[in-house]
């Protein structure tokens, strides 16, 4: 797939579909998270980070005009330098999804954010995708990942889902009047099809497990004491005391 193929189909009305709500998603989370860096890989020609309060804000990939030239797979970021990574309908394009999510928990913070969408294959989407005899055109071009298998992904890496929600409920017709009959599927889908619209949103965090300091055999009583009440300290020397 080439991002020509991408930016062209993003630009149809069913494409406008789609940003709309992607965009809306990430307006509404990215305001709410704190840092120093963030990072954009994915639909490179929309500002997904604009609502981000986070200084240093970059769009990275092969696309033109973006701030950083590289390769998804291989990040030419130093280790525990990101707060906020947004990989937007980048792993179902890629022929090494499981490397990108390496070098996204290489790349993030402890406690970095990450928010991944991606296209849900149990949907109208995916039924879509599965009964068309030319899948060459984006999106239907892509490998599309179930949710539970990413979380399952994450969940290898150490991250902890925090967050995410579903969008794009309605049929994917190319025709914006097709779109427009189909309006109240979108309204009500969150209520009645929560796990079935065409694409997911995950927020996860990366979580670092803690050390825990194991402290001498002999200071062990003197702790127990030390963490006493003055009240119980003072029963416990007295009884010390009648036993000599």
């Amino acid at each position: 797939m080439s991002s020509v193929d991408e930016k062209a189909w993003l630009e149809t009305p069913l494409g406008q579909y789609l940003l709309r709500r992607e965009q809306a998603y990430h307006d509404q989370v990215v305001a709410n998270i704190f840092g120093f860096n963030a990072l954009q890989l994915g639909l490179l020609d929309h500002d997904l980070l604009r609502t981000s309060r986070i200084p240093t804000r970059l769009r990275a990939g092969n696309g033109v005009g973006v701030a950083l030239r590289m390769e998804p797979e291989f990040l030419p970021v130093a280790s525990q330098s990101i707060d906020l990574l947004l990989l937007p309908h980048l792993l179902e394009f890629s022929a090494h999804p499981h490397q990108i999510l390496r070098e996204a928990e290489r790349v993030l913070m402890p406690e970095g954010n990450l928010i991944i969408s991606g296209y849900n294959p149990f949907s109208l989407w995916g039924l879509w995708r599965m009964l068309l005899n030319n899948k060459q055109n984006y999106p239907w071009c892509g490998r599309f990942i179930s949710l539970s298998r990413l979380k399952d992904w994450l969940a290898l890496l150490g991250f902890e889902v925090v967050g995410g929600r579903m969008c794009c409920y309605e049929p994917p017709f190319s025709q914006e009047q097709l779109l427009g009959k189909f309006r109240f599927m979108e309204d009500a889908g969150d209520r009645w099809w929560a796990l079935a619209g065409g694409v997911y949103f995950i927020h996860a965090k990366k979580r670092v497990q803690g050390m825990r300091l194991i402290m001498p055999g002999w200071n062990d009583g003197r702790a127990a004491r030390k963490g006493l009440a003055p009240a119980a300290q003072k029963l416990l020397n007295q009884r010390t005391s009648c036993d000599k």
